[in-house]
């Protein structure tokens, strides 16, 4: 199997005040083409073959789960944690190395869902 992850499908309690959020974070990981579909957010890769959807769902509640992204340097991680400040993460931990050759960023998004931007080193 070469590809282990086709989409991601995301629930929020308020998709417009997610919105902002999610329009800046979404491209700079790489899914640079908005999709219009009644009722979604979505983005999908370049070359289209991935996608990441947030959709409004009032009684979501976020949980303890977490999508973790892999960037191939530190330097995107930082980078990408730049775009996440900038973009209104709350919760904010790094980036920093966790442990040997492990350098990554915690942050959730306006909601209360949780991601993480990861390199190994």
């Amino acid at each position: 199997m070469s590809r282990i992850f086709d989409h991601i499908d995301l629930r929020v309690p308020d998709l417009a005040a997610a919105e902002g959020f999610y329009r800046q974070l979404l491209p700079a990981l790489g899914f640079t083409r908005e999709m219009d579909i009644e009722g979604w957010l979505q983005f999908e890769s370049e070359s289209g073959d991935r996608f990441f959807g947030v959709t409004e769902s009032p009684g979501h509640r976020a949980n303890e789960n977490r999508i973790a992204f892999h960037a191939k340097s530190a330097g995107e991680v930082d980078r990408l944690a730049g775009v996440a400040k900038a973009a209104g993460a709350r919760e904010i931990e790094g980036p920093m190395d966790y442990e040997e050759a492990y350098y990554a960023v915690f942050f959730e998004d306006p909601c209360g869902n949780r991601f993480e931007v990861a390199c190994r080193r």
